[in-house]
């Protein structure tokens, strides 16, 4: 297997008129999103390209995974562009990647034309005409497992969004540990919370097309009133979900499931940010004891995931979950300063090596080679692995824990301080929904902010003296309504360090 759309084209065989995915308005089966992908592949096709990049500008719904599976089957690779976003920020991503083409419907015709891109693809004009059989069994055969398949744009430190290739090989593997791990089948049916541009999609929805499974698009609003949510759930009787913390935690929250408990729901995967165990416990003791519950971590360089952890014990409020072991076909290796190895106990940075390695940043060559390294442990032949810049260590149990980013760790009184530990250890306390760590360089204070009903600073003080030492505790204390997150789900961090740190 060379090329994504064999999936798509597999499961079109076996299960033809299956639903394949499902939005608040409409549902496309296997044989629609086979016949519109390859409709769409032979519109982009005639532009001639190969290997580059192609935006999809249209609404999260049933439309998108036919551009991204159209794209892809004519040896292009897609970038998936939120149509809400800021124009600016469209036209800087668009500076680096310089799309040939950009696929929209009619719905947002006039904004894409607005966005500078040569050739126009209009998705209801595309899946209205028959696909070119000769045409695309010519582009596949000049196709390689090592294609680029499509581009996920993270935030750059310098306001220049830094944009992950990914190609085939890498989903292609991934997306065979992610089914076996999690025994994605034909039956299973997915409730999908993460933007499509956000790298955790990949997981849903190329497990998705992989097994002949059925996607379901959560309506975003869902998340503001969430008894609806639960609702919907049952409804479209989704069975596996993988969301932010942040997201699963609004149920946990508002203490949903004294009101509605999700009758079909089997497993519940997390990633993108610290799980909260308190959060968890409520989940882990409202649902059936047969439910399972799997902390996935891993940036968007490594496709998605490189470690995971299944949860098989009790936690307390407040105590870390690991982030557990290495994916099959993946491996990683805590790496000292020293560029040695950690032993058990020592903290290290992660470093990522495998199938799952993306093929760098698109048109920046100096973060690319910052990122991807020489193994650092041997000389003896070429073999790049990737900087995560997450500092972990392993327990005596063999998993790995989560320790901060890089960028998360200060210096104070001489002592390192993780601020991870820090909004760990609040998140424990009783009354805290939220909470989060900023650091203010200028005035070298740990600010704490936090979301909470009827809970006072003195409160979290005396609770957190029992937590940490004396040189962690915040110098600030901040209480929010409501905690800022972005378009992803997670919080918000740089937009409360803009709003509460001196510049």
């Amino acid at each position: 297997m060379k090329s994504i759309f064999e999936y798509v084209e597999r499961s079109y065989k076996r299960f033809p008129d299956k639903t394949a995915f499902v939005d608040a308005d409409a549902s496309i089966t296997y044989s629609e999103l086979y016949n519109y992908s390859r409709s769409i592949a032979t519109a982009v096709g005639r532009l001639g390209t190969r290997n580059c990049p192609v935006a999809i500008y249209i609404d999260k719904s049933v439309k998108v995974p036919s551009a991204m599976f159209g794209i892809a089957c004519s040896n292009n690779f897609y970038i998936v562009v939120d149509t809400e976003m800021p124009k600016e920020r469209v036209e800087k991503i668009f500076e680096t990647l310089s799309p040939v083409a950009i696929v929209t419907d009619e719905a947002h015709l006039e904004k894409a034309r607005e966005l500078g891109v040569e050739s126009v693809i209009i998705y209801e004009d595309a899946i209205s005409k028959p696909a070119d059989d000769e045409l695309l069994a010519k582009i596949y055969d000049r196709m390689i497992d090592t294609d680029p398949l499509y581009a996920l744009f993270t935030s750059g430190s310098t306001g220049m969004p830094k944009g992950a290739i990914i190609n085939h090989r890498n989903v292609l593997s991934y997306s065979a540990w992610f089914v076996k791990a999690f025994d994605i089948t034909e039956d299973t049916v997915f409730g999908n919370q993460t933007p499509f541009y956000f790298s955790m999609s990949v997981s849903d929805v190329f497990a998705t097309i992989n097994a002949g499974a059925t996607l379901c698009i959560v309506p975003k609003v869902y998340f503001a009133f969430p008894i609806k949510l639960i609702g919907f759930l049952n409804e479209q009787k989704i069975n596996t979900i993988y969301w932010v913390p942040s997201a699963i935690s609004i149920v946990a929250n508002m203490q949903l499931f004294k009101y509605a408990k999700p009758e079909y729901l089997k497993k519940v995967l997390f990633a993108g940010e610290v799980m909260p165990t308190k959060q968890l416990n409520y989940w882990i003791e409202n649902l059936p004891e047969d439910t399972m519950f799997a902390n996935l971590y891993g940036p968007t360089e490594t496709t998605d995931i490189c470690t995971y952890y299944v949860v098989d014990r009790k936690f307390e409020n407040g105590e870390s979950l690991p982030i557990g072991k290495h994916c099959d076909n993946c491996d990683v290796m805590i790496v000292k300063e020293d560029n040695t190895l950690a032993k058990v106990g020592e903290e290290g940075e992660l470093y990522v090596r495998g199938s799952f390695l993306f093929l760098g940043y698109y048109n920046n060559e100096e973060k690319t080679s910052a990122a991807l390294v020489q193994n650092p442990l041997h000389n003896y032949y070429p073999e790049l692995v990737y900087k995560t810049g997450d500092l972990v260590k392993e327990n005596e149990r063999g998993e790995i824990l989560y320790i901060t980013r890089k960028d998360f760790q200060i210096k104070r009184m001489g002592y390192r301080v993780e601020l991870g530990e820090i909004e760990a250890a609040a998140s424990g306390i009783d009354k805290i929904e939220e909470s989060v760590c900023v650091f203010d360089k200028k005035k070298d204070q740990i600010i704490l902010v936090y979301q909470a009903k009827k809970l006072d600073e003195v409160e979290i003080i005396n609770a957190l003296k029992g937590k940490i030492p004396a040189y962690m505790m915040p110098d600030r204390y901040e209480k929010v309504k409501l905690m800022p997150h972005n378009q992803n789900g997670k919080i918000d961090r740089k937009l409360l360090e803009n709003d509460l740190c001196e510049k």
